[in-house]
């Protein structure tokens, strides 16, 4: 641990806390850190840290990863998707592929890319054939698809939109009055994007201590200890602990970039249901390069569990924060990261396989499992 994580540590521990303290870390990539590092164990015993729906691939709807498989075994497109996306699993009859890797195993052209610039590659060498891009994601992975589009993306690559909006998921647990926590870790890297002040509804509107934090020990310690101060001292505020990169206003070229190619939309979050103008769809004006318009599903064709978790899956509850991920009733023993059944085993964002990958086991549960 640096010497400013000891340093925030001991502030933290210096602070007159009330009996508890539950503070939600929004993104996965904080969760990851908060776990890898072993802050649980070093906080104080009032202080409890929830992770909570900031995993794009968790709450990708099952329907969207339904379509990307159907598209696939088609046979007609290549198709591609950001490596976490290949492994979620669609509810599908038993014997049919589930996931973009059951379908590549079936001989579909499926392909795992890092960035949007290997969609237009991949494209551009393909010419005669159309290209997929199924694009899941939140706004920081979203803003790329943007620019990728108005660069003169090939006529032969279509986009498989699956974005959402951080913010409106935490409005509506903040809203719905059942909130399982009392301060708020908002997200450095969408902070980065979309600017620092999209999270001041949280301390405004909601009279909740909030702070962005970065993702390192000693930046989520320091925004930890701005939250718990904040309730120390009976103030709420938006405080920035990430300000190298994080900004009032955001990147103003990525959002511009963004409004000429997306419009704002309800959308649907897997398990959770509509959150409204929580989603992006393609303007009319890229219509051109939208993949269901070019691969319509059957209007007729109903499906059993469409857009549910798996049976027995808790990945909602674990999203949503309301129980922790080795409270879920698969977690180590149906469900692991070699043979997931929930989207929060998948992901590297996920909270139950960065939970797995820290070492928390089920009691009783004899092994390890990578």
């Amino acid at each position: 641990m640096s010497a400013d994580a000891i340093q925030w540590l001991a502030r933290i521990r210096a602070l007159r806390l009330p009996p508890r303290l539950r503070i939600m870390n929004v993104c996965g990539g904080h969760e990851r850190t908060v776990s890898m590092a072993g802050l649980r164990s070093v906080l104080p015993p009032e202080v409890e840290l929830i992770p909570g729906p900031g995993c794009p691939v968790c709450v990708c709807p099952e329907e969207d990863i339904h379509d990307a498989v159907r598209i696939a075994l088609d046979g007609e497109a290549i198709v591609l998707a950001f490596g976490d996306m290949l492994r979620v699993p669609a509810n599908v009859p038993k014997g049919e592929p589930a996931s973009l890797e059951q379908a590549r195993g079936a001989g579909a052209d499926v392909r795992p890319i890092a960035t949007p610039l290997e969609a237009v590659r991949i494209a551009r060498a393909h010419p005669e054939r159309a290209v997929v891009f199924f694009a899941a994601g939140f706004e920081t992975t979203t803003a790329p698809v943007a620019a990728m589009l108005l660069a003169a993306a090939p006529a032969n690559l279509f986009v498989l939109l699956s974005a959402r909006r951080t913010w409106p998921a935490v409005a509506m647990l903040l809203d719905s009055g059942q909130a399982s926590f009392d301060a708020l870790l908002a997200p450095g890297h969408v902070a980065t994007v979309m600017g620092t002040d999209e999270w001041r509804f949280v301390p405004e509107r909601h009279a909740m201590p909030a702070a962005v934090a970065g993702f390192t020990p000693d930046s989520l310690l320091a925004a930890t200890y701005s939250v718990l101060r904040q309730v120390v001292e009976g103030r709420c505020f938006l405080d920035n602990c990430y300000p190298r990169v994080a900004r009032p206003g955001g990147n103003p070229l990525a959002q511009q970039q963004m409004a000429r190619v997306l419009d704002i939309v309800d959308a649907p979050w897997r398990g959770i249901g509509v959150i409204p103008r929580s989603g992006y769809r393609l303007t009319s004006a890229f219509a051109g390069h939208d993949a269901r318009l070019r691969f319509p599903a059957d209007p007729q064709a109903g499906r059993k569990r469409a857009g549910r978790m798996p049976p027995g899956c808790d990945c909602a509850k674990v999203v949503l924060g309301q129980i922790y991920p080795d409270q879920c009733r698969l977690y180590g023993r149906a469900c692991t990261p070699r043979g997931p059944v929930g989207p929060c085993m998948v992901s590297d964002e996920g909270a139950c396989r960065i939970w797995w990958a820290a070492g928390k086991r089920p009691a009783g549960l004899a092994g390890s499992e990578a």
